[in-house]
């Protein structure tokens, strides 16, 4: 009798911040713990909203709004145990989980060199100034559904500290909105990763296979 060699390898879900320009990854966060469960608000963006508007009814005018929650839970506690065995184990012995929290806090804030140039530009007596462009930032969960989103809660629940008060283990409670082509457009990159995330989608509905009448209790749609 043969026994299995041993755990499956697990795709880890994770935020990856990209370059808009060249595509570079900028910041890769991966998932300690795959969440439990994660909630889908899907919004479909219809025309014909009023009562009685027959010639709009059926169309949509784009891709539906759709917001993403999960919550995301870090332990230092097993690298706590072994300090010295890698980099990674170093740091957290050092700062906890400060430094895994800085990354995905660090998604929302605008890059401090640019707050100073921006202020200089302002003593300068520039008129305009354009508000700071964020990294094109990407949730990933599986090849199925990687989305260009846009971070709109964000809830760090800090649990448990170590001697100097740095968290060991948290919680963060991620609210996103899926960013679309009508929010980027076809020809920015994130519109590109949101095409080919609606294309696997149409192609993963195509191999659903599709139910019979009768196991309604029906043989034809009256009226139809």
């Amino acid at each position: 009798m043969t026994t299995f060699p041993g755990s499956p390898n697990l795709t880890r879900g994770g935020i990856v911040a990209l370059d808009p320009l060249t595509a570079r990854p900028l910041r890769i966060i991966v998932f300690q713990f795959n969440p439990d469960t994660l909630t889908r608000t899907l919004q479909p963006q219809t025309i014909g909203q009023e009562p009685g508007d027959r010639l709009e009814a059926l169309r949509l005018k784009g891709p539906p709004h759709e917001t993403i929650k999960l919550d995301a839970e870090f332990d230092a506690t097993e690298q706590l145990e072994r300090p010295n065995e890698t980099a990674a184990s170093q740091i957290v012995a050092k700062q906890g989980l400060a430094a895994q929290l800085a990354a995905l806090e660090t998604l929302v804030y605008p890059p401090s060199i640019r707050l100073l140039t921006n202020e200089l530009l302002a003593q300068l007596g520039t008129i305009e100034i354009a508000p700071v462009e964020a990294p094109l930032t990407l949730f990933v969960w599986s090849r199925n559904r990687i989305v260009p989103v846009r971070l709109t809660d964000f809830t760090v629940t800090e649990e448990a500290f170590d001697t100097s008060l740095h968290p060991i283990r948290a919680k963060v409670s991620l609210g996103m909105r899926v960013l679309t082509t009508d929010d980027l457009g076809l020809l920015h990159r994130g519109g590109g990763v949101y095409l080919a995330h609606q294309l696997r989608k149409e192609a993963l509905a195509d191999m659903s296979q599709s139910g019979q009448l009768s196991a309604l209790g029906i043989t034809k749609v009256p009226g139809a």
